[in-house]
């Protein structure tokens, strides 16, 4: 049997909130994409030049801490994400594990919302492996993708949230 992790873009109803105000209380203000590229983390895929989007500040573990009833603590961290400006459809179907076009950081979090480590991804086919690697840990509940450049949240992959096959 093998084991396809799948992506988890920003959920709809925390979209529809960032669309308004963000997880550091500003105001969001869309903007007409003018070079296209951007990760959106609605759905998953680049932006088009001429999209309307969001560059808007996220916090990923305190959300999902909230959810679990948790407290991060000092793990609590906001960073920047695009996203669509209005309703997007979200990830394209079979599309299991995006960004995997650079050199990426898988970070492990306890149920607890605590960092229980890390690893430098390098090549697009370690992906599978690493997330393998990390969810073979009990004590992982979750992981989060993120940019090494600018250390970025892409998006997580949940305990639970794969796609299992033979």
């Amino acid at each position: 049997m093998t084991t396809t992790y799948t992506a988890r873009p920003i959920a709809p109803r925390v979209l529809k909130e960032l669309r308004s105000t963000d997880d550091a209380g500003r105001a969001t203000a869309p903007f007409t994409d003018t070079e296209g590229g951007a990760p959106l983390r609605c759905c998953l895929g680049r932006s088009e030049p001429g999209e309307r989007i969001a560059l808007v500040s996220y916090a990923p573990l305190r959300r999902w801490a909230a959810d679990q009833g948790v407290d991060p603590g000092a793990y609590d961290e906001v960073g920047p994400v695009f996203i669509h400006a209005d309703d997007c459809p979200g990830p394209d179907a079979g599309v299991a594990l995006p960004f995997t076009n650079a050199h990426r950081t898988v970070r492990r979090y306890s149920a607890e919302g605590h960092i229980l480590g890390g690893r430098l991804v390098e090549e697009p086919d370690a992906f599978d492996e690493a997330l393998r690697q990390a969810f073979d840990d009990p004590a992982v509940a979750l992981v989060h993708v993120r940019a090494v450049e600018y250390g970025c949240f892409l998006y997580e992959v949940r305990r639970g949230y794969e796609v299992r096959g033979d």
